[in-house]
This record gives structure tokens, C-alpha cells and sequence, in this order.
């Protein structure tokens, strides 16, 4: 072969048969992960079960001094809108007397603290406490009393009396305006 015919099939050791077989690599490639994608997207939530992954709650018509309850994901979430003796009472506890150690400032909101937002089941074994209904028993602390085996807690959902390890919990929430809170 001449040199002008090699330089015409070949250069710098690319040959057209190189190209082919990259270029049915890339389809194979394509071709795989077209064909595995329903299997893949079949494994994201369903819309029904995204649809649980947030709830808003209009807060506007919780007074000082009461709480609702309402459902997300299936759990009771007690909304209590402190007054302000129960956020000072709440924020005046030493850390070093509780249990599980958290401050009052650690479970709300920054400039919201009259609202605090708790998931509405005992860290013992998942009883609902009670203290959200007027003529609730509220416990020792006039938090949540649950009346299973006897926790107690305070106005900031902190354990402090009774057999409960844990803190009642505090999902993630934000408020989207003054009077609508996003809890998810």
C-alpha cells in the first residue's frame, strides 16, 4: 500500500472498525438503560403516597393556651400555641435536669416559640398522650400525660417524669405564612 492510501484509511491508529465498535458500544449502552428505566422508575413513591409527604394546617384558629391534633402520615401531631408563661416555664428549665437534654430553643421555630409542633406518640411504646383537649389530664409539667405507663411531659414535649426514653419528636415544619404552617 502506498503511503497515500493508508493515510486515507487510517489515522494515528483509528481505523473505521475502531469507530464501528465504539459507536455500537454506545447504542448497546443507550439501548440497556432505555430498557431498564421502568424498572427503575417503578421503584419512586406513588402520587398518593407523596401527597402524605406534607400537610398545611391553617393555624389561625388555635387560641393561646390550646392545641389541635391532626393527622400526618398516618401519626397524630399536636400544634399547642403556648402562652407565654409556658414558653418562659419551658425556656427556665436547666437542661441538666431533664432526661433526654434539649433546650426549649432546640424544638421551635426561631421568633416563633409561642407555637410548638410535636409528633403525637409516646417515645415508650407509642401510646397517643393526652393534653390537647381541654380537660385533658396534662401531667405533672402541663405538657402531655400519657396515661399507658405514665410519662409525663412538659410544655415543650420534653420527657421529664415516667418510663419514655426519648422527647416527644419534632418533625420538620415551617410556617408559609403568619396563620399556615407546612409540616413535611
Amino acid at each position: 500500500m502506498s503511503t497515500l492510501e493508508t493515510t486515507n484509511h487510517e489515522e494515528d491508529g483509528v481505523t473505521r472498525r475502531d469507530m464501528i465498535h465504539v459507536s455500537a458500544g454506545v447504542m448497546a449502552g443507550v439501548g440497556a438503560i432505555g430498557a431498564l428505566w421502568p424498572f427503575i422508575d417503578q421503584m419512586n413513591p406513588a402520587a398518593d403516597t407523596l401527597a402524605l409527604a406534607s400537610v398545611e394546617v391553617d393555624i389561625s384558629q388555635i387560641d393561646v393556651g390550646s392545641a389541635i391534633v391532626i393527622k400526618w402520615r398516618g401519626k397524630p401531631v399536636f400544634i399547642r400555641h403556648r402562652t407565654a408563661a409556658e414558653v418562659s416555664e419551658a425556656q427556665a428549665v436547666p437542661v441538666s435536669d431533664l432526661i433526654d437534654q434539649q433546650t426549649d430553643e432546640e424544638r421551635v421555630l426561631a421568633g416563633k416559640d409561642e407555637w410548638l409542633v410535636v409528633m403525637g406518640v409516646c417515645t415508650h411504646l407509642g401510646c397517643v398522650p393526652l393534653g390537647t383537649k381541654s380537660g385533658d389530664e396534662r401531667g405533672d409539667y402541663g405538657g402531655w400525660f400519657c396515661p399507658c405507663h405514665g410519662s409525663h411531659y412538659d410544655t415543650s414535649g420534653r420527657i421529664r417524669k415516667g418510663p419514655a426514653p426519648k422527647n416527644l419528636e419534632v418533625p420538620e415544619y415551617a410556617f408559609l405564612s403568619d396563620t399556615t404552617l407546612k409540616i413535611g
